[in-house]
């Protein structure tokens, strides 16, 4: 049995209880002891000294691409040779588990299996990256892609069914459904919605027939109702959330997930000139609009106890791979969440909407070890999670990817 025990570390737990100094024993994959362990039960551990550094669970992001290539065009992304975005995709898995993040929900792939198999890779110890739940490419309806290259069509009931069972075919984990359009199209609004509820039935339908849950590119009033009508499990962006929305959101809360993509927002609205989408094009298309209507939205559900998860839609030029932490200040900054809440969403809520909330996202005995330490008190400094230099050992299943 191989042992390691992080000594005198400030042990934020995942819990919502303060951190609190102490050791924390891993032996082989699993956390054995938090807190105080008894010297016996170390007996022969590989000792690392904590010095007072955070020990905390490995993130999640809820809206992973591993296959977003961090270019500006993006139907390129459909077109790039498929050998060469496997490789890029192995990357992103990879900068992922670098950057602190031990369970990722993917959120579409460019191509049907490279998500599947970047997923049975990891599994297999082939390669390194976090807990992955891989997914396929998006399903829209004619008229309804936001990039055509990578997208799956089908369209009434019985075409949905079709494409949800093709993918299934291939191994995917979930379904996604681009369900509205998207400003930076300069043709699609965010607020047009492309699908029936006729569609969205009967793709959510065949997905849970077959045990598959169903996430949603969701942004207008009405996306978000069908969403949540018809039994959509996360909904991605939901940014023009309307009253009567709300109130379905809060009476579904137990089984509904929001994963806002609130970087996307911010970063294609303040950071993109350098791509050839300079600030005052954004705006003119609605970005400054929908970013202030979506954080009043987004503040008013965590208010009322809805789950919001962070992953802001990362591996675009102007949302490249590696900064996905940004999301967790910008929960704190725009969000209202405090330093823990954002931590709590990233760790606690990650481990549930990954399906293993008894051995992802926490510090506890008996959880996988899946564990960052991190030099400083990401309660004080939310932004140190960013800075890849800070987080100074990432282990996931008891081993260590850094050190």
């Amino acid at each position: 049995m191989s042992k390691v025990l992080f000594r005198d570390v400030s042990i934020l737990d995942s819990t919502g209880a303060d951190p609190y100094p102490g050791d924390v024993l891993v032996e082989d994959d699993r956390i054995a002891g938090v807190g105080t362990v008894e010297p016996n039960r170390a007996d022969g551990a590989r000792v690392v000294e904590g010095r007072g550094r955070t020990l905390m669970s490995g993130l999640c992001d809820a809206h992973t691409h591993f296959t977003w290539n961090n270019s500006a065009d993006l139907d390129g992304l459909g077109h790039m040779p498929v050998e060469e975005h496997l490789l890029f995709a192995v990357e992103s898995a990879k900068k992922y588990l670098d950057s602190g993040y031990t369970m990722c929900l993917g959120a579409a792939s460019a191509k049907e299996r490279l998500d599947v198999v970047c997923r049975d890779a990891i599994n297999a110890g082939r390669i390194p990256g976090p807990h992955y739940l891989a997914n396929g490419p998006e399903i829209a309806t004619t008229g309804g892609a936001i990039i055509k290259s990578i997208t799956k069509f089908a369209d009434g009931p019985e075409g949905m069914r079709v494409a949800v069972r093709e993918l299934i075919d291939i191994g995917v984990d979930q379904i996604k459904l681009s369900m509205t359009g998207e400003e930076i199209t300069g043709t699609m609004r965010a607020e047009d919605t492309y699908f029936s509820d006729e569609e969205v039935a009967a793709a959510v339908a065949e997905a849970h027939r077959r045990g598959k849950r169903v996430c949603a590119h969701a942004r207008s009033g009405l996306s978000v109702k069908m969403c949540v009508r018809n039994g959509v499990d996360i909904i991605y962006h939901a940014s023009f959330t309307d009253e009567e929305g709300m109130d379905m959101l809060e009476a579904n809360k137990d089984w509904v997930w929001v994963g806002p993509g609130i970087n996307w927002l911010i970063a294609t609205l303040y950071e993109a000139e350098a791509f050839g989408f300079p600030q005052e094009a954004a705006e003119a298309v609605g970005y400054k609009r929908e970013l202030e209507i979506a954080v009043e939205g987004l503040r008013e559900m965590h208010r009322r106890g809805i789950r919001i998860v962070p992953g802001g839609d990362y591996g675009f030029a102007w949302t490249p791979h590696g900064t996905y932490a940004r999301d967790l200040q910008h929960f704190v900054e725009y969000l209202g969440f405090t330093p823990m809440e954002a931590i709590l969403s990233a760790t606690k809520l990650g481990g549930e909407i990954m399906m293993r909330p008894d051995e992802l996202g926490q510090v506890q005995p008996g959880y996988l070890a899946d564990l960052i330490l991190v030099d400083g008190d990401p309660l004080a400094d939310i932004t140190i999670l960013q800075d890849h230099d800070r987080i100074q050992a990432i282990m996931k299943e008891g081993r260590f990817h850094k050190e």
